[in-house]
C-alpha cells in the first residue's frame, strides 16, 4: 500500500483511520509526537527520535506503555508495509488517553493512545535556498517538549505562507529562538552559532547532527543566543528539520542574507547526506 495508519492496534489507509472523540488530543492537544525520515524502508536517526519521544513523555507525565524495543518493532512493521523504497515520513504521537473532557489528568489514569502513520514525502533539495520571515515568539515556556500544542506555530507558518516565504523565525524581543517547525543557526567568520538548549527551543535531531558534524570537522561551534540583527548580518543562515534537513536562506523579511560561504554550506550538507547514506546503507 502507498500509506498506512495505526491507532491502538488497528491499521488502515490514513484517510480511513478514525479516533475516539474523547481522546484528550482532540480537546487539549494533550500529547507528544515525533517525525522521522525514512528511505528504503529504514528510519533514519530513530534512536535520537526515541530519546526525545520518551523524554517528552516524561516531561508531560505520560506513562507510555511500550518500551523502546516494542515501539521500534511496531514502527518498523508499519514501514515494511509501504510498497515504495522512496523517501517517506514516519509520524507517531502519544496522547494521555481517552476520557471525558476535564482539564485535569484522568483519575484513575487511563492507558495512553498511540497513533502513527507512514506516507511518501518528497524532501526539497537542500541546495535550494529558502526565504524566511521573522515572527514574535508568543509561545509558552515548554518549547523543549515536542507537544501537540502547536497553534502559535500554525499561525507563524500561515504568516510565512501568506508572505510567500518558506519558514517563519521566532524571536523573543530581539533574541532569536527557533523556527515554526525547525531550528535555526548562523555562520559568521567560519563559526557556527545556534541558540542553546533550554525550555525556549526544541532539541532538534538535525540540529544535533549539525553540531556533531561541525565538532568533528574543525568548524567552531558557539551555543549562545544571537539577535535578529546578527542573523541578518551573518555569512550564512541555516534552517534544520527532519522534513527539510539543512537548507540555507537567501532572504529574511525582504532583506538579502547569506550566500557568503556557499562552499562551507555545501560541505555541511554533503556531510549530512553521507551520514544518512551510511546509516541506511544506501
Amino acid at each position: 500500500m502507498n500509506n498506512i495508519a495505526y491507532y491502538n492496534g488497528k491499521t488502515s489507509p490514513i484517510d480511513e483511520m478514525m479516533i475516539p472523540m474523547n481522546d484528550r488530543v482532540v480537546y487539549f492537544g494533550d500529547g507528544v509526537y515525533e517525525v522521522a525520515y525514512v528511505k528504503n524502508h529504514k528510519p533514519f536517526a530513530l534512536y535520537d527520535h526515541l530519546d526525545r519521544f520518551y523524554n517528552s513523555c516524561r516531561m508531560m507525565s505520560i506513562d507510555f506503555y511500550m518500551n523502546r524495543e516494542e515501539l521500534t518493532d511496531l514502527v518498523q512493521s508499519l514501514i515494511d508495509q509501504i510498497d515504495t523504497d522512496a523517501e517517506c515520513i514516519l509520524y507517531w504521537q502519544c496522547s494521555r488517553g481517552t476520557a471525558p473532557r476535564k482539564h485535569y489528568f484522568p483519575n484513575p489514569p487511563v492507558k495512553p493512545n498511540l497513533l502513527a502513520y507512514v506516507k511518501p514525502l518528497a524532501i526539497p533539495p537542500m541546495k535550494n535556498r529558502i526565504k524566511l520571515i521573522t515572527v514574535e515568539d508568543q509561545r509558552f515556556f515548554f518549547c523543549n517538549i515536542k507537544t501537540l500544542n502547536l497553534i502559535p506555530n500554525v499561525f507563524a507558518s500561515q504568516k510565512a505562507e501568506e508572505a510567500g516565504c518558506d519558514e517563519a523565525i521566532f524571536h523573543r524581543g530581539d533574541m532569536v529562538t527557533e523556527c515554526s517547525h525547525g531550528n535555526i543557526s548562523i555562520i559568521k567568520n567560519g563559526a557556527l552559532k545556534t541558540a542553546p538548549l533550554n525550555n525556549l527551543i526544541l532539541a532538534g535531531t538535525v540540529r544535533k547532527h549539525l553540531l556533531e558534524f561541525c565538532n568533528a570537522n574543525g568548524i567552531p561551534v558557539d551555543e549562545t543566543p544571537f539577535k535578529v540583527a546578527e542573523m541578518v548580518g551573518a555569512d550564512e543562515v541555516i534552517v534544520t528539520s527532519t522534513t527539510t534537513m539543512m537548507r540555507a536562506a537567501y532572504e529574511i523579511d525582504g532583506q538579502p542574507v547569506g550566500g557568503k560561504l556557499p562552499d562551507l554550506v555545501e560541505r555541511i550538507q554533503n556531510g549530512y547526506v553521507e551520514r544518512i547514506r551510511k546509516e541506511l546503507n544506501l
